[in-house]
């Protein structure tokens, strides 16, 4: 099969957060298994220079952005055995950063419109369209709209991926004949509560709507969950289904990672680990000592669990804990985070930002890893924590509770807590502190997560099937 997966990030050339990882991994999986998956994004201007010097033009063409004609560059690579395409425009992609533009809705219209367009050049035709999240939402909309009985796009079959659905592409009604040049009498694809959404498109006009885990499918029929697109998805749920994510498990590898400070394996895990926890305080500048050390690699958002650790912050540090933070985001979480780490500068170490390096030791060198996520549609961080032997605490919501199962039942590998509460979050922590004293039974629960198979072997086989049933309808 062929498909064609379009995104607006992907990893290594540009990323601000799980989409990247999932658009630079499962293509190179679904190609080991015998098909042709291809990747679409835009060409930004922070692409890495050595990257984008390997890239060879296509062909260059305009493309309509309602009653504008817009140029739009074709450019090509292949990366990890992918065939990689860029859809070139300086006046929409050669900022500053991907997203937060008044203007990002006729961006990533005119990219959609670009995705298609872009097949009349090379020489590929997609079985399957693969969009992700609201930037692509409209593929699916114009190729129901406009390109359908056209020659040479039949019987291509749209699936889209919802990674976070709190962010769904909300705009005024006015956009539909200024900006996407879709004719007034298809408005009622896109209209929801009294507004253009363009997620709400994708979901009326895709053959299968995914999300990324089986958890997260079910959740977003919940209102809590669903910021507003319950209702829509509640009709549409026949067309869900919920595929947890993997990660790239050559990359994240305790054996071979250049960027830790001692290689491990899950066999033999205890001398690796140790040498990587003397470094990290080291680095740190953190207290030496047994004690356990806590991680944190996050976005500094309210939806992540931060309230959570924010009040019973000091009485963990009470209870002996240290703390490694990595992550930006709101303000109120930066300077809370800094306080602390003012206040008990042996304890806690906080970075502001992401450094990839910082946050690879962290994982490597924690004991556990602390994730008390109000949603999370999947999460990788837990998944990349126990590549490292580093044992993960999380809420079970989402993609969490699907891949962390607690180790008071069976096959456990982590701790986990049920309701958004700090103290329950309190009670898992004081569980892990309590066998992570027990050093026999710790080295057998770092040595069965570092065992968990997170890789897309098996993901990837799933999404295949997909692909097969909606082309096979």
């Amino acid at each position: 099969m062929n498909i064609l997966y379009a995104a607006s990030e992907a990893m290594p050339f540009a990323a601000s957060g799980g989409l990247a990882d999932v658009s630079g991994s499962l293509p190179a999986a679904i190609n080991k298994k015998g098909h042709d998956c291809r990747v679409v994004m835009p060409l930004y201007r922070s692409i890495n220079p050595h990257l984008r010097a390997n890239l060879t033009t296509v062909t260059s063409i305009t493309v309509d952005v309602a009653w504008r004609k817009q140029y739009c560059g074709i450019l090509t690579t292949i990366y990890n055995g992918v065939v990689y395409y860029f859809i070139d425009n300086e006046y929409y992609f050669g900022r500053d950063g991907m997203y937060g533009f008044y203007d990002d809705c006729e961006r990533f219209t005119f990219f959609s419109r670009a995705v298609l367009e872009m097949l009349r050049y090379i020489d590929f035709k997609p079985d399957v369209i693969h969009a992700n999240d609201w930037q692509t939402a409209l593929i699916s909309v114009y190729y129901q709209v406009l390109y359908k009985y056209q020659q040479g796009f039949e019987d291509i079959k749209n699936i889209f991926t919802i990674h976070n659905i709190q962010y769904q592409g909300k705009y005024g009604v006015e956009v539909v004949n200024e900006v996407m040049g879709i004719p007034m009498y298809h408005t009622d694809l896109l209209m929801y509560d009294d507004c253009i959404n363009m997620m709400k498109g994708a979901f009326e006009a895709a053959d299968k709507i995914t999300t990324v885990s089986p958890s997260y499918a079910w959740e977003i029929l919940d209102p809590w969950y669903a910021y507003g697109l319950d209702r829509i998805l509640i009709n549409k749920q026949y067309k869900l289904s919920g595929i947890l994510n993997g990660i790239d498990t050559t990359v994240y590898n305790s054996e071979t990672d250049p960027l830790i400070p001692a290689n491990f394996t899950a066999s033999a895990p205890t001398r690796g680990k140790r040498t990587c926890k003397e470094k990290l305080l080291a680095d740190l500048g953190l207290q030496d000592g047994d004690e356990p050390v806590v991680g944190i690699v996050t976005r500094f958002v309210a939806h992540k669990g931060l309230d959570l650790v924010k009040y019973i912050f000091e009485e963990m540090i009470d209870k002996g804990f240290k703390f490694a933070v990595i992550g930006s985001g709101e303000k109120i979480y930066e300077d809370f985070f800094n306080e602390m780490a003012l206040r008990y500068p042996d304890r806690v170490s906080v970075t502001i930002g992401f450094v990839p390096e910082i946050a690879r030791k962290i994982y490597a060198g924690a004991d556990m890893f602390l994730m008390p996520s109000q949603n999370e549609p999947c999460g990788l961080a837990q998944m990349i924590a126990m590549r490292y032997g580093t044992i993960p605490i999380v809420r079970e919501t989402g993609g969490l509770r699907d891949s962390v199962k607690d180790c008071g039942g069976e096959n456990g590998n982590g701790f986990t807590f049920k309701t958004y509460n700090a103290h329950d979050m309190l009670g898992a922590c004081l569980r892990a502190q309590q066998l992570y004293n027990d050093k026999k039974a710790w080295r057998k629960l770092v040595i069965s997560a570092m065992k968990c198979d997170f890789s897309w072997e098996t993901s990837s086989e799933k999404y295949i099937d997909l692909y097969k049933e909606v082309c096979n309808r």
